[in-house]
């Protein structure tokens, strides 16, 4: 069952309307990172997880990611209506869709399901929520530099920082597992190539760049793969 409270958990409050900044918050109503992505992937991943508590965790997220398309729904829509019908308003998406939100992105792609990154194991799946998250947060961070409305940048920002507080929610979860740091999963066995790397690139000047993704004891540092597999 699902309940909607129409007060959103934080409120969306506008003084300069602008339809052109309008266009470009449908990168998160409809977009590759936006909040209906992320509701949706965290939403269907539940389903696939045995354990209670990560279960639980991935529907709490995505609901309040609905919410969070809400709020952008809300900014998309007051800076849309009752806007004069200026020349700036009639060259965007809005002219031809019409006011509020639709489900296309800055550049008027449609959404589609293959934004969603979900594969049925709940390492692979938390893995790619932070990397969904790290995507949401640098595009709410490219927003809130062109937004001119205050009230805009406020929930802009709101949104960014849980971003960052599910990142942390999700790090835990995989932490729980043992698998924060941990690349294995699955029940295939890596063969003896798991620990090599490949010194396969030059920065031209000769020096080989070294650091902990190619040393000891993580790593043994292949420096000319040709002549060794000569």
């Amino acid at each position: 069952m699902f309940f909607h409270k129409k007060d959103p958990i934080h409120t969306v409050k506008i003084s300069e309307p602008n339809p052109r900044y309008a266009q470009l918050l449908l990168e998160q109503f409809g977009g590759a990172t936006g909040e209906l992505s992320a509701a949706l992937q965290y939403w269907v991943q539940s389903f696939h997880v045995e354990n209670a508590g990560i279960r639980d965790m991935l529907q709490d997220i995505a609901l309040e990611e609905f919410g969070h398309l809400e709020m952008v729904g809300k900014l998309i829509e007051a800076h849309t209506k009752d806007v004069d019908q200026t020349e700036a308003f009639k060259s965007t998406l809005f002219a031809v869709r019409g006011v509020g939100p639709h489900f296309l992105d800055s550049q008027g792609n449609t959404w589609t399901a293959s934004y969603l990154n979900e594969g049925g194991d709940v390492v692979r799946d938390l893995r790619a929520n932070i990397a969904a998250e790290a995507g949401a947060r640098q595009t709410y961070e490219s927003l809130i530099k062109l937004a001119t409305d205050h009230g805009t940048q406020e929930t802009l920002v709101h949104l960014l920082t849980r971003e960052i507080s599910h990142t942390q929610m999700f790090m835990k979860a995989l932490d729980s597992l043992g698998k924060l740091t941990e690349p294995f999963f699955g029940n295939v066995k890596p063969d003896e190539t798991v620990a090599l790397y490949y010194n396969l690139s030059t920065n031209g000047n000769g020096k080989d760049e070294r650091g902990p993704w190619n040393s000891e004891p993580t790593f043994e540092y292949v420096a000319n793969p040709v002549e060794s597999h000569s």
